[in-house]
């Protein structure tokens, strides 16, 4: 079992450069193809009161330069993905960034995106990685800004109860059959250990079936991002699997807590499912 499809927005910032790259790896270790999504867009002008002939030179500028952009984007995409992908596919557009790369992960199994504190982000030229999680209805690959290439020996599974917890168990096997131990690891109340206990050992049973190395491991603590972190160094893990929460309110994306902060951290890799 593999990643045949691997989806990566490209943009020629450095710091979209860690994101690239790992794509590539992943495409040459899975044998996969790389898709390549190009897409910006830029505001929409304001009522002109008369000023056609300023207007329209300004539109001309700002298209010129998503174009020049775009092209640029394509040259990074061909050269970083050169020896290292079976098949490239590109695709490239005067778009919302999260709408296109929504709209090409039907082409993919796996979305490669960079932390969302790697930069400021602008959603005429970034895609928002939280809400990409929400709405792409693929597993996303975040990657850290500064961190090393992922190798993917140990990894830790962040285990809760839930329908997200599950989707990223299935969503992450490639990785899972691929490392040398996997940890499924609970949070929990010192009341709940029992039944974390039996939780975790169901959810190594069913790895196994799959020919994963896994351990349970069962920790009791307030259960946010920075224990998880925490078990994930003791462990050796630079790759963190878990659910990805959250929903739509009043028009704006709220996240889980843990969802959050994972989101936020910048020295480990970390797969999300929703």
């Amino acid at each position: 079992m593999g990643y045949a499809g691997i989806l990566v927005h490209v943009q020629t910032n450095k710091d979209a450069k860690p994101r690239l790259e790992c794509a590539c790896a992943l495409a040459k270790t899975f044998d996969a193809t790389l898709i390549g999504v190009g897409a910006e867009i830029f505001p929409l002008l304001a009522p002109d009161y008369g000023y056609y002939a300023m207007q329209a030179e300004w539109y001309g500028l700002l298209r010129k330069s998503v174009d020049e952009n775009l092209r640029r984007a394509r040259v990074v995409f061909d050269a970083a993905a050169q020896g290292r992908a079976k098949a490239t596919v590109w695709e490239s557009g005067l778009r919302v960034p999260i709408e296109a790369v929504a709209e090409a992960s039907r082409g993919a199994d796996l979305i490669v995106v960079g932390a969302t504190n790697a930069r400021r982000q602008n959603t005429f030229e970034d895609v928002p990685t939280g809400e990409l999680i929400i709405t792409a209805g693929r597993p996303v690959l975040v990657t850290p800004a500064r961190g090393r290439p992922l190798v993917g020996d140990k990894v830790v599974l962040a285990w809760k109860d839930s329908r997200e917890a599950r989707r990223a168990m299935s969503d992450a096997l490639p990785f899972f059959q691929r490392a040398l131990s996997v940890m499924v690891l609970e949070l929990c109340g010192k009341d709940d250990v029992a039944d974390a206990e039996l939780r975790t050992k169901d959810v190594v049973a069913a790895l196994i079936r799959h020919g994963v190395v896994a351990v349970p491991k069962v920790v009791v603590g307030p259960g946010d991002a920075r224990q998880i972190a925490r078990e994930a160094d003791a462990f050796g893990a630079d790759l963190i699997v878990a659910g990805g929460y959250g929903h739509s309110r009043l028009g704006e994306w709220v996240f889980g807590g843990v969802t959050r902060d994972l989101l936020r951290q910048d020295a480990r890799y970390v797969l999300l499912s929703h």
